[in-house]
């Protein structure tokens, strides 16, 4: 606390769960794997907060270890290969996978990787033989390019809407398609005078008046009577939309 260091900071330079760290600020030992590792716990804690480690594992031994502990304490084997006595070392909190279990990982893996590798021979030798229209080899598929093209094209005709249009009288027409393009320029359009049919992912039409007829995708639609200009946006999702006067189209 003195040194405004988290518990956070410590646990990630000792590798020390906080837990463990909590347990020996507040000398709770029972919630300690064991002796040995509340020595080691103290030595690294003490080493990182710039403690002198020995003296506080010796005050633990001398207030809080019991002689029957220290004397099943593991002795650390020597180079000369001596065994080690009393009981074996419980495993740490952070210790990793067994050796029993990466044994068998790696067999699997060794399993799987002699699986694929004969499956893939397997194919290349049945995809070698020629067909009736000569060497599977001299078949060039498809760029990625011109595939991603065709579902771009058939993406885009799924989207589009159809849109005709027929006046009963005469009629203020501007019809704006895809990309701003003026399909209907702003023209006064004659009773009975029947325009193309448009295609396109998006229209924006601004009427003068309500006497015509919408034809989308081959569905007559009337347009409701209104003393003021009329504007729609018309899609394949949504259908037809009102639009508000100022969201009206200009084709000016």
């Amino acid at each position: 606390m003195r040194e405004r260091i988290d518990v956070s900071e410590i646990e990630a330079q000792t590798k020390i769960r906080a837990k463990y760290l909590r347990a020996l600020e507040n000398e709770e030992w029972a919630l300690l794997p064991g002796p040995t590792f509340v020595k080691s716990f103290l030595r690294t804690y003490a080493q990182a907060l710039g403690l002198d480690g020995k003296a506080l594992v010796e005050e633990y031994r001398l207030h809080h270890e019991r002689p029957s502990e220290a004397m099943l304490e593991p002795i650390v084997s020597t180079a000369q290969g001596s065994r080690t006595r009393g009981r074996p070392a419980r495993p740490g909190p952070d210790q990793g996978p067994s050796r029993r279990y990466m044994i068998t990982v790696g067999a699997i893996g060794t399993v799987i990787v002699v699986l694929v590798i004969l499956l893939i021979a397997g194919g290349g030798s049945s995809g070698s033989k020629p067909g009736a229209g000569g060497s599977a080899a001299h078949r060039r598929p498809a760029s990625k390019g011109a595939r991603a093209s065709s579902r771009g094209r058939a993406s885009s005709r799924s989207q589009a809407v159809a849109l005709s249009l027929r006046p009963t009288s005469l009629v203020y027409v501007c019809l704006i398609g895809d990309d701003g393009r003026k399909l209907i320029p702003g023209v006064d359009l004659q009773a009975g005078e029947s325009t193309p049919t448009f295609h396109a992912r998006r229209f924006l039409l601004t009427l003068g008046n309500s006497s015509v007829t919408m034809f989308v995708d081959g569905i007559a639609r009337t347009v409701p009577p209104s003393p003021e200009a009329i504007g729609y946006s018309i899609t394949k999702a949504y259908g037809r939309h009102r639009l508000t006067s100022g969201q009206l189209p200009s084709c000016t």
